[in-house]
C-alpha cells in the first residue's frame, strides 16, 4: 500500500479553517478524505453539516486537543484509520488533520517521525498555515502560539486581505517572511483557494529544493559567515518607525528592543567549502539536544565531504532526518545551504558552529 498522505491544517483562530475544510469535503475532487479533528472549545465544526453534506467518515475526538496533551490519541486515531483502511471498512485516499487554534503543531508533525507504524503508513505531504490578514498584527504581537504556527508552515494562506489596504498586507507579508521565509505566501478569499494548492504540495518531503524567498536571500547577501544577518535588523527599524499596531501603542511590547523583532525568527546559513561528516553531525546532534524544543523546522542541502551525492536534511523540533539526494549536476556550484527557524535562537552560537563543521 502506498503512503496515505496527511495534511496538517493550522491556523488562527478565525482564520478560516473550518470553511476551507467544509470545501475540501463538500468539494467533487474524486478523493475521500478523512478528517480529524480536534473538539475544543466553540471551534468545532457543526457535525450535521459534516455527516450529511459530505460522505467521510469523520473521526472526533471527544476528550480535547489532540494536539498538545493527549498526542496518544492522534496515534491511536490514525492507527485505527489504517486498519480500517486494510481491512477494507473505511475507504479514504488521504488524511486532513485540523488542529485547534491555538495548537503548537509540533507534536503532530513529530507523531508522523516518532512513531515506526505511523511513518510506514503515512507521509505527511505539508503542513499549512492560515493566516487571518485583519487581526494577524494583534495575533502575532500578543500570541506566541500564532508566531510558532507561522514558523512551523510549509505554506502559508492569508485571509481576509479585502479587509486591509496594500500597505498593511505587504508589511504583514514581510514580517511573515523574516519568521519563515521558506513557506510560499498566497492571499486567498475565504475558502476559496483551488484545492490543487492545498493538497499535494509535498512541502514536507526530503527533497533536494530547499525554497527560500529570494528576497529574503537577497537582504542576507553580505558575504558568509557571521555578518549575515546585517540586512535584516535595518528592515526592522524601519518598519518600526510607522508601526501604529494597537498592542506596541500601550506598550505591551515586552521588553523587546524593537517593533518587529519577534521571538520567531529565521536565518540562512551558506558555505562553499564542504562539511565533514563527523563534525557536522555532532555540532548538530548536540544543538539538537539543547535547543529542540525552541527548534520549529530546519531544513538543509548540503555539500558533503566524500560524497557526489546532495545530502538533505530536515527536524522538527528534536527530530531530525538526513536522506542522499541526487548527485550535483557537473556545472552546478556546490553550495550548502541551510535555513533554521525558531524560538529566539543563539544565531552566532549556530554560524561559528556551523563554520567550525567545514572541512579543512
Amino acid at each position: 500500500m502506498s503512503l496515505i498522505p496527511a495534511t496538517i491544517l493550522t491556523g488562527f483562530l478565525g482564520s478560516g479553517k473550518t470553511t476551507l475544510l467544509k470545501r475540501l469535503l463538500s468539494e467533487a475532487h474524486g478523493q475521500k478524505i478523512a478528517v480529524i479533528e480536534n473538539e475544543f472549545g466553540e471551534e468545532n465544526i457543526d457535525n450535521d453539516i459534516l455527516v450529511t453534506e459530505s460522505k467521510e467518515q469523520i473521526v472526533q475526538m471527544s476528550n480535547g486537543c489532540i494536539c498538545c496533551t493527549i498526542r496518544e490519541d492522534l496515534r491511536e486515531t490514525l492507527q485505527l484509520l489504517a486498519a480500517k483502511k486494510r481491512q477494507g471498512l473505511l475507504e479514504f485516499d488521504r488524511i486532513v488533520i485540523e488542529t485547534t487554534g491555538l495548537a503548537d503543531p509540533g507534536p503532530v508533525a513529530q507523531t508522523f517521525f516518532m512513531d515506526e507504524e505511523i511513518a510506514e503508513t503515512y507521509l505527511i505531504d505539508s503542513i499549512i498555515t492560515l493566516v487571518d490578514a485583519k487581526h494577524a498584527p494583534q495575533q502575532l504581537n500578543d500570541r506566541q502560539e500564532a508566531r510558532r504556527q507561522v514558523g512551523f508552515a510549509d505554506q502559508i494562506f492569508l485571509s481576509k486581505t479585502d479587509l486591509v489596504g496594500k500597505e498593511e498586507t505587504d508589511a504583514l507579508i514581510h514580517r511573515l517572511k523574516h519568521m519563515n521565509p521558506r513557506a510560499p505566501i498566497k492571499a486567498v478569499h475565504f475558502g476559496e483557494v483551488p484545492l490543487a494548492e492545498v493538497l499535494d504540495l509535498r512541502g514536507f518531503n526530503l527533497n533536494a529544493k530547499l525554497d527560500i524567498d529570494p528576497e529574503f536571500l537577497k537582504e542576507d547577501d553580505h558575504g558568509h559567515g557571521h555578518d549575515h544577518d546585517h540586512g535584516h535588523q535595518d528592515h526592522d527599524h524601519e518598519h518600526g518607525e510607522h508601526c501604529d499596531h494597537p498592542s506596541h501603542q500601550h506598550g505591551e511590547n515586552h521588553g523587546r528592543h524593537h517593533h518587529h523583532d519577534d521571538d520567531v525568527k529565521s536565518f540562512v546559513y551558506r558555505a562553499e567549502r564542504p562539511f565533514d561528516p563527523a563534525k557536522l553531525e555532532d555540532f548538530l546532534g548536540a544543538i539538537v539536544n539543547i535547543y529542540g524544543p525552541r527548534m520549529l523546522r530546519y531544513k538543509g542541502v548540503l555539500n558533503m565531504k566524500g560524497t557526489e551525492r546532495k545530502v538533505i536534511f530536515q527536524g522538527v523540533h528534536q527530530l531530525m532526518g538526513s536522506d542522499l539526494g541526487p548527485q550535483w549536476a557537473e556545472d552546478e556550484p556546490r553550495l550548502s545551504k541551510m535555513v533554521f527557524i525558531g524560538l529566539d535562537l543563539p544565531k552566532d552560537i549556530f554560524l561559528q558552529g556551523l563554520e567550525q563543521c567545514l572541512a579543512e
